[in-house]
């Protein structure tokens, strides 16, 4: 179907502390505040006061109506190292206290942080923290240096922002990208991202975050593995229900439409429900959409989980979003996600990740296996982000095809564990 893909650059843009952009505050619960070693952090709202500090060990105090309770870890706590920076974050309801030493674990001089100490605030029940609420957002201060976004540990989950007809949007020459800005910690720690990368040096600039409201429950969420489609003059956000990740929750597929500047700023965006057929498939979970809108209709490629975790691609069609049935699925692998629709030379196929199988399969519009890309596959489950550069002109050497995925490279420390990957890993063919 297309040539040999080989990598050809690596990214790793860690970024703990955001500036808001002006006039925008604290919008979503993910947002940190940076200083010194030995100085207090403070990230306070309403009923609630969290201090988080570094002197021998990193500690953190979370203080809740009366209650007032320390914590500190005794594995994790301690620095090997002098360390140059102390960051305070909230992502989701977890509060971090990660450090940044001299010559952190990889050798790069200027250091990695690292989560030393961590306290999930779903728990305080006297008076219940509710992190995700609105109101209590406009109420987060921060003492010890300034209130800003948590950026990321890494990026997964990359995906090309996309016509609805599934080429790229790149009214600017860039090629613009949703990613999953991955938290110090399991998958309520991260959040949506949008990044620009220019497809001559490479080089990725983050430029917005998003963040979503529910239709059946309040708050704002950091929702991930998002598909932003340019729909005529106005924007369709696909996301999927993992900001409040709970086993006992199904997690699904919710859009959203906005004509605000989504490429751009923080936003939080009014979600409805996307009815993805299941049917005679087990189903306990959808999640990873990606949409394209057809001379047919629409086309919205998912991933069904028939339990956690145990998962396959699937393809949806119809003439509209509220009338989708299903077309195919492919239900022979065990973790396979990633589900992306591309247009070569005027036929449309499905792609994914395969774990197991260590490869990108290939399907037609019934789902049934015509082939692979070929590729080098990466650790976790790399998703293949494919995009065009044929009619790019000259910025983009030549044309050809840009591959932007991501490997399972962790950050953060032990402490932060599963969810910190990965590296952007960036592949050329053509």
């Amino acid at each position: 179907m297309l040539p040999r893909f080989e990598v050809v650059a690596r990214r790793r843009p860690v970024e703990v502390v955001r500036p808001f952009p002006a006039g925008v505050g604290a919008v979503g619960p993910y947002v940190a505040v940076e200083g010194e070693p030995g100085a207090p952090l403070v990230l306070a709202g309403a009923g609630a006061r969290v201090t988080g500090w570094y002197d021998d060990a990193a500690r953190l105090e979370v203080t809740t109506g009366r209650r007032t309770t320390r914590h500190r870890s005794r594995r994790h706590g301690r620095a090997a190292a002098p360390v140059e920076r102390v960051c305070l974050a909230l992502t989701g309801t977890h509060a971090t206290l990660l450090t940044r030493e001299a010559g952190g674990p990889s050798g790069d001089p200027v250091g990695d942080w690292v989560a030393r100490c961590r306290v999930d605030l779903a728990d305080r029940r006297d008076p219940r923290v509710d992190t995700h609420d609105e109101g209590w957002l406009t109420t987060l201060t921060a003492d010890g240096g300034t209130l800003g976004g948590f950026g990321q540990l890494g990026l997964r989950d990359l995906r090309v922002v996309t016509a609805a007809d599934g080429t790229a949007y790149r009214p600017d020459g860039l090629v613009h990208l949703t990613a999953t800005s991955a938290g110090p910690g399991f998958f309520d720690t991260a959040h949506t991202s949008v990044w620009s990368l220019d497809p001559a040096t490479l080089a990725l600039t983050h430029t917005a975050d998003l963040f979503f409201r529910r239709p059946d429950r309040p708050g704002a969420f950091g929702d991930h593995a998002t598909h932003l489609v340019r729909d005529g003059d106005r924007w369709l956000v696909a996301t999927s229900t993992w900001g409040d990740f709970d086993r006992r929750r199904r997690t699904r597929v919710t859009p959203a439409r906005s004509d605000a500047d989504l490429l751009h700023g923080r936003h939080v965006l009014d979600t409805s429900e996307l009815p993805l057929p299941t049917d005679g498939l087990r189903s306990a979970a959808v999640w990873d959409p990606h949409l394209v809108r057809t001379d047919g209709g629409w086309l919205v490629g998912f991933v069904n989980a028939r339990r956690y975790f145990d998962f396959h691609p699937a393809l949806a069609g119809g003439p509209d979003l509220d009338r989708l049935r299903l077309l195919g699925a492919d239900a022979s692998p065990r973790e396979c996600e990633g589900t992306t629709l591309l247009q070569v030379d005027g036929a449309w196929h499905v792609l994914a990740s395969d774990k197991h199988a260590r490869s990108w399969p290939v399907h037609d519009l019934t789902m049934r296996r015509t082939g692979r890309l070929d590729a080098p596959y990466l650790s976790n489950i790399p998703w293949p982000t494919l995009v065009a550069l044929e009619d790019a002109g000259r910025r983009d050497r030549g044309g050809g095809w840009l591959a932007v995925t991501f490997d399972g490279t962790r950050a953060g420390g032990p402490l932060a564990g599963y969810g910190t990957h990965g590296d952007v890993v960036l592949l050329r063919a053509g």
